[in-house]
This record gives C-alpha cells, structure tokens and sequence, in this order.
C-alpha cells in the first residue's frame, strides 16, 4: 500500500509542478489549467485520498470458526464493479456479496467494493433499479469486473475508452455474462479465451472472430483475464477469485454462507440446453433437430453435414459460429440431457440409459456427466431421489 501511494502522490505532484516549476508549486495552476487538466487534478488527487484512507488490516484470520493468527497482515483489495446503464442487477449483486461475506468470514476486511462507471453518478439498471456510482477515472481497483447487461449502451465508444483507459490501472481484469462485449471491445481480448451468457455466445464469436469463446463453460481464467457466463455464474466468479486470493477454506466458508455449492468448476457447463438453441440458419437448426432426433444413431461431422448440405468444414465453421458449440459437443450434450430426463422420470439401470441415449457404454456417459454438470449420473439420480422425499428441501440441485 505505501508503495501505491507513493507513487499516486508523486504522480500528482509532479502534475501541479510541472504547471509551475518556482515555488511556491501550484500557484499559476489554477490560471493555466484547462477543464480536462482540472479533472485529472482532481482524479490523482482522489487517488491519493483513496488509498490514504484504506483502513489498516488486523492481523488475524478467522475461518470455520477458529481463529488463527496470520504471520502477515492481508491488505484489502479493491474491486471496481463497472456499469453501464442498463447493467443487471444480479451481474452486480452476486458477486458483491460473496467478497463481501469473504471480509465477515476471515473477520478482517479483506476487499473493498467499489461501484464504477464512466462519469459518476446514478447509472439506472434492470428492473428499474438505479444505483450510485464513482467516476471510475478517478479510481485504480486492484480488481476491474464489467458488469453484463444491455449490449447496445456498453457498446458506445466513451464506455469502451473508459474501461480501456482503466485497464492500464489494475492487476486483475473480469467480466461478468454479456460484460464480455464491452472488453472485447477494447480489443484486450484478442487472442484470449473466455466464456459469456450461452444465449450470446454465437453473436459474440461472430462479432469478435479474434476471440475465443468457449460457451461451455461457468467461468474462464486466461493469465490475468477472467470471464464469467451469465447471472448467476458472477458468483462462481467471485467465488473462484477468492480462492485465488485467499485460499480453497475461506471459498467454502463464503459458499456455505451463500447457500451455493462451491464451487461449480469453470469447466463445468452452464445451465443452458443444448436442445434451446436457436442457429440462424435453416442448414444448422435442420442437422441440430436431426441430431436430437437420432441420438442412437453414429452422429459425425459428416453425417451431419450431409443432412444440412454442407462440406463437412462449412458445417463445423457455421456449426461453431451459430451456436458457440462444436458439433461434437452439442451432441454429447443433447444426450447428457436425454438421459438426465430418464434419471429424473425412471427407474432404469445407468448402463440401459445409456443405450438409449447413444453412448457407447456407461463410462463414456458417466465421463459426459461430469463433463457437464460437474458429478456422476448415480449422484444426480440420487439428489433427485432425495429432494422427491423432501419436497421442502432446499437442496440446489444442478439441472
């Protein structure tokens, strides 16, 4: 912390000397400073004010009940949640509570949240939901996470300069759900790999060809980048960056608190079923149907471009484009989804589902299962078996 503020203090007084070199410093400032000039005055200035003001860390840490001294102070961070308007609310809410609760379970403050947008002021969001904000210029976060929400708003190009601008200033850069649009954008994720709202997974990667968009995932970690699918996925973000902080205990801690598994890994799938897609194309939305359609059947690339009359190249790339999926992947989730009706509804054996649905035998779906949904289909098959004897549990379980 004293070497940040170091150097924000000694940025702001090199600004005011260099408007007059002769003592006393600054007293020409005000006569030659133009209005841009002020506004960075004033941003260094609050900078120097803001980590002044960082409250000193206690010394110990408290987690699952017991208290442990820690040989080192932890320094608070700081999270700049940034928002554009029309942000969603839970994109916002979500995450703010899970680092919020890491400070109440280690019983030391661990992050200081701070809500940011390109000029200050009240931002209105989802649900006609308004909420103060800092001009994030005049701020540097340890941690900078872009809030989803509208597109079109956090498209504009002030919005994408600012976060541009902000990016320089932090460590650690995130997004949560359609945030993603707003940092590719700024052209930082170029040649990087993330993962957004499954619905926008296709126009993003038709958007921004030069990222990698894996809409098979809760959450991705590339170096410093991270990105996080939609809504409810923000907290598995958050959840992820404490442990990376604070270690795997303290994410458990937090996660009990929530109600929440922790942790649904970043590779597990999202929510979203393959079977809701909707490819613009007649070509891919005929093979997709052909594809539930026929699960039992040897689903290749080939046989699947020969039903939507393309090579077998065209078909991945369009496949791909329009679906943010590969065609092998859409298809072991279509029969992942298959058999999880069947688990749910029946009583058959795992191996004869897994007949019936395509697989070539009971490890492959098993394999599939945890590709998927992050467990076993025997632990599914249990958890719903035991909310069926408990209709008031309030068991989460992973659909």
């Amino acid at each position: 912390m004293e070497a940040a503020f170091g150097q924000k203090m000694s940025e702001f007084i090199e600004f005011v000397i260099a408007y007059d070199p002769q003592p006393p410093y600054g007293k020409a400032a005000v006569d030659k400073a133009d209005q841009a000039d002020v506004e960075r005055c004033r941003a260094l200035l609050s900078c120097v004010i803001e980590l002044y003001r960082r409250p000193p860390p206690r010394t110990c840490f408290v987690a699952l009940g017991a208290n442990t001294c820690n040989p080192e102070p932890t320094l608070a961070q700081i999270v700049g949640f940034y928002v554009c308007s029309g942000h969603q609310i839970l994109d916002l809410a979500g995450p703010i509570g899970a680092f919020d609760l890491a400070g109440h379970s280690a019983g030391q403050t661990l992050y200081q949240m701070q809500v940011l947008s390109r000029g200050g002021g009240l931002v209105s969001g989802s649900a006609g939901v308004s909420i103060e904000t800092l001009a994030i210029d005049a701020v540097a976060p340890d941690t900078l996470i872009v809030v989803g929400g509208d597109i079109l708003p956090m498209s504009a190009p002030a919005e994408v300069d600012a976060v541009r601008r902000a990016a320089t200033r932090t460590s650690r850069l995130a997004s949560v759900c359609t945030g993603t649009f707003l940092l590719a954008e700024t052209g930082l994720l170029d040649s990087k790999r993330v993962t957004t709202h499954w619905e926008f997974a296709g126009e993003f990667q038709r958007r921004y060809p030069r990222v990698t968009v894996d809409a098979d995932c809760i959450f991705v970690a590339d170096g410093h980048l991270w990105t996080s699918a939609g809504i409810t996925a923000g907290i598995d973000l958050a959840l992820a960056l404490i442990e990376a902080d604070h270690g795997v205990e303290l994410a458990r801690a937090v996660a009990r608190q929530l109600v929440v598994y922790h942790r649904r890994s970043g590779g597990q799938s999202q929510f979203a079923a393959v079977s809701n897609m909707e490819p613009e194309s007649d070509r891919i939305r005929i093979a997709l149907t052909y594809a539930r359609d026929h699960l039992t059947e040897d689903l290749t690339i080939a046989s699947l471009a020969d039903v939507a009359k393309l090579s077998g190249r065209q078909f991945t790339r369009a496949f791909k484009r329009e679906t943010g999926a590969t065609p092998a992947k859409a298809v072991e989730r279509l029969r992942v989804e298959a058999a999880h009706v069947r688990l749910r509804e029946g009583s058959e054996p795992i191996e004869l589902i897994a007949r019936m649905v395509g697989f070539v035998d009971a490890e492959r779906m098993r394999r599939a299962f945890i590709n998927v949904h992050g467990q076993p289909p025997q632990a599914i098959r249990r958890l719903h078996r035991s909310n069926a004897r408990s209709p008031g549990s309030p068991t989460r379980v992973i659909p």
